[in-house]
């Protein structure tokens, strides 16, 4: 009489010989599984105070990466404001490029908090609500809230440096009084929508590209990143950012810097009258200031705001 195959014999006598405490002892096991599932879900989940110091670091990093690569850029921004702002063939004047700026950075240091430290926030309570190969959207989505948190200081800001560096005006407490009185506490906030239009945009592409590219360098290179490594990564991702963002940008500047003369009606009417007066390459203008601007600036900003993030965190290491 042939024997029968040893594993199938096996797994017959198995199937059928499942003991009663075999059953309870799987169950328990499973039971156990599940609870460290749930324990190791709750220890995720941060507490305000977690949050609040989140918001805090991002804040204090996004203050200092902000004021030192405004210091250090502001010329290159003055002459591409000024490019942008001439009609048709005019010249612009290379005079003043610091014009404005001690206002400026009264207005930088707080916008720039908001927007790390918001988009800090976002992004970490993002991240832990999406897929991990969805992390681009969290990032993306990161960058326009902060963006839009920020634009309530950056819109005045931007408003009176804007028409300080095209001398309009001599110092920003004159800037800002001349404007309410002539066009009112709006004036602060001309050309608003296309602020956003463009910031929100260039806000959310940057921050993706930055990120992404910095995850992906992790992983290649298998450890944290060096503070050369961020600045590069940070002066590509403004670069290819600046770049695309120009045209939103002329048409930003145009807006804020009109002033009471009011040129143009809107975005649109201002599109289409820079189109049909001065062509399409008028949209354009300024982009080899603008993409070294923002290049050297993305390389500046990330550089001390990655390294801001380490000092800080380091003097308040969690538990």
């Amino acid at each position: 009489m042939p024997r029968p195959n040893n594993e199938r014999y096996a797994m017959a006598i198995n199937s059928k010989t499942e003991l009663p405490e075999d059953r309870l002892n799987f169950d328990a096991l499973n039971c156990h599984h599940e609870s460290k599932k749930a324990i190791a879900s709750i220890s995720k989940q941060q507490s305000p105070f977690d949050l609040l110091r989140i918001l805090c670091e991002g804040a204090v990093a996004g203050a200092a990466a902000g004021v030192v690569v405004e210091a250090a850029l502001y010329p290159i921004d003055t002459i591409k404001t000024r490019l942008q702002a001439v009609r048709g063939g005019g010249q612009i004047i290379l005079k003043g490029l610091y014009s404005g700026l001690a206002g400026n950075l009264v207005g930088v240091l707080p916008a720039s908090a908001i927007f790390v430290g918001v988009y800090e926030l976002a992004k970490r309570k993002l991240l832990d609500s999406v897929p991990e190969n969805l992390s681009a959207i969290a990032h993306l989505t990161a960058g326009a809230v902060g963006g839009a948190a920020s634009s309530i200081v950056r819109v005045p800001t931007e408003v009176v440096k804007q028409r300080m560096q095209t001398g309009q005006f001599a110092s920003a407490p004159d800037a800002v009084r001349l404007i309410v009185a002539k066009e009112g506490f709006r004036g602060l906030y001309a050309g608003y929508g296309s602020f956003l239009l463009r910031d929100l945009p260039f806000d959310a592409i940057q921050f993706c590209i930055y990120e992404q590219m910095r995850m992906g360098y992790k992983l290649a290179a298998k450890r944290d990143l060096k503070d050369p490594e961020n600045a590069m990564i940070g002066a590509f991702a403004g670069a290819i950012t600046g770049a695309i963002t120009t045209p939103l940008d002329v048409i930003k500047t145009r807006l804020m810097v009109q002033g009471s003369a009011k040129q143009y009606e809107g975005i649109m009417h201002c599109v289409n009258t820079i189109v049909r007066e001065e062509g399409a390459s008028t949209l354009f203008k300024g982009m080899g200031p603008r993409v070294l601007w923002i290049g050297i600036g993305g390389s500046i900003f990330f550089g001390v705001l990655e390294r801001t993030k380490k000092l800080v965190a380091a003097k308040h290491p969690v538990d």
